[in-house]
């Protein structure tokens, strides 16, 4: 369930902009990276050093890069948010049954038993200069063919005359895709989840809480309990766990939480409270929402009680 610097779920429109310098049988492909972050994980760095188009011969359209300059990201500052891993590349129209990335490497930092510990792969030159890597990441064999993006009933990547321009987006899921080695070897193991879909079927859960009528929030310590305290969860099919924290973004009581950039899919929805209280919630939770292509999706919540523990 989700980058911000290096690459850049609302409901967005894809923007089809007319771009020059695309010939009558080409157009142009960006892919956006996104990413559902892991509760332990503090850092989650990659280098994804070639992303590719993988056509049917039969058609003549090969395997076509869209990049082949290695870029390194940290996945965790890309919840909620998309980056531009490929940007406007010229491609041929025609069907690609394969999107495949080649990681040539990568690193996690973790939080274990309140310790800080990184794993990383061989030789990896991701790790920055006086990090000191506490064990292996083992990681198959990204580096050669490659991973194959998973898109919704293994569906082809289309690209049509129609298209002024496609975008994919990529969500890299990192709670699914890093875990320990089975055995208690101390490793860790890198086994990648990435799903995709075109952006404009992309999806967004808005989340709302608000205060029952005449409900009073209490004192915890020298703190007052207010909504903006509380955080919406949102947990994919997979497990993997986004928290938000709500904001009065409208100044009306009404406080809201927006997932943005989601792969179609089903969810639950969970309320976080602050430490010290226990509450209730109308509906209860967990809730049940679908999130549907290029539409929005909501799960509305009204707080019932909140007692000091």
């Amino acid at each position: 369930m989700k980058t911000r610097n290096l690459f850049s779920s609302a409901l967005l429109a894809l923007s089809m902009l007319a771009l020059a310098a695309c010939g009558d049988d080409t157009s142009r492909v960006t892919v956006k990276l996104t990413d559902a972050p892991g509760d332990d994980f503090e850092k989650a760095v990659v280098t994804i050093s070639k992303v590719y188009l993988k056509g049917d011969g039969a058609e003549g359209s090969g395997e076509v890069v869209l990049r082949s300059e290695p870029v390194t990201t940290d996945l965790l500052t890309l919840a909620n948010d998309t980056a531009d891993l490929v940007k406007d590349a010229e491609v041929p129209q025609g069907t690609y049954r394969e999107l495949r990335f080649v990681i040539s490497g990568a690193y996690v930092q973790v939080k274990e038993d309140g310790v800080t510990r990184v794993y990383a792969t061989d030789d990896y030159e991701g790790v920055p200069a006086g990090v000191k890597v506490d064990g292996e990441l083992q990681m198959p064999s990204l580096s050669t063919s490659g991973l194959k993006v998973k898109f919704a009933n293994d569906a082809d990547v289309e690209v049509t005359s129609e298209q002024t321009q496609k975008v994919i987006l990529v969500d890299f899921d990192v709670a699914q895709s890093f875990g320990k080695a089975a055995g208690g070897s101390g490793r860790w193991v890198m086994s990648p989840v990435i799903k995709g879909a075109d952006l404009e079927f992309s999806s967004n859960v808005v989340v709302t809480l608000k205060a029952g009528a005449g409900l009073e929030l209490p004192v915890v310590g020298d703190t007052q309990v207010t909504l903006s305290a509380f955080n919406a969860v949102l947990v994919n099919a997979e497990g993997s766990r986004e928290p938000l924290a709500f904001t009065d973004a409208n100044n009306d009581g009404t406080f809201e939480a927006n997932f943005k950039f989601l792969i179609p899919g089903a969810f639950q929805v969970e309320i976080e409270g602050p430490a010290g209280v226990s509450f209730t919630t109308n509906p209860g939770i967990p809730a049940s929402v679908t999130a549907t292509g290029g539409a929005e999706s909501r799960a509305d919540f009204t707080l019932t009680s909140v007692v000091e523990l």
